[in-house]
């Protein structure tokens, strides 16, 4: 069992640096991209799932800014920087279906380390640079993330 810890622990650790590693090559490049040319991905884990209001649409909800998780703050957010959209998605192959139909010039994303470094890869296969947020409390449900470092992410420019 401690070597199954030690062990995700240590996956961790390399998809972090990974990831740290894209934002900083990509960074330069996301801030020359105008805020109409971008997207904000979110995962369903940030939502209060207990009293949440967001629309569904199958693969993604809209959030409604009902105000009862954080997501309402970063909709809100990207809405006044004039974001293409903000996405909760449900699941990671959705980055792919966006990317397609929306042709983002950039995305930030919030995952955690798992999930962001899957969605760092698609970004790159689609040639869309990407900002990672990862979140500061991860899981299935009830996760977390610091809204300071997510819009200090949106507001790059």
């Amino acid at each position: 069992m401690k070597l199954c810890k030690i062990l995700k622990k240590t996956k961790q650790a390399a998809y972090a640096v990974a990831t740290a590693h894209t934002n900083k090559a990509m960074e330069t490049k996301y801030r020359s991209v105008p805020m109409n040319k971008r997207l904000a991905l979110v995962p369903h884990c940030l939502r209060n799932h207990e009293v949440c209001k967001a629309k569904d649409f199958g693969s993604y909800y809209i959030c409604v800014e009902c105000g009862k998780c954080k997501i309402a703050g970063i909709s809100k957010k990207c809405k006044h920087l004039g974001y293409q959209g903000l996405y909760i998605l449900k699941g990671g192959r959705t980055v792919e279906k966006l990317i397609e139909e929306h042709k983002p010039e950039a995305i930030a994303a919030i995952a955690c380390q798992f999930e962001g470094a899957q969605g760092v890869e698609l970004c790159k296969k689609h040639k869309v640079t990407v900002q990672f947020i990862p979140l500061s409390k991860d899981g299935c449900v009830n996760t977390d993330v610091s809204l300071a470092e997510v819009f200090e992410t949106l507001e790059k420019k």
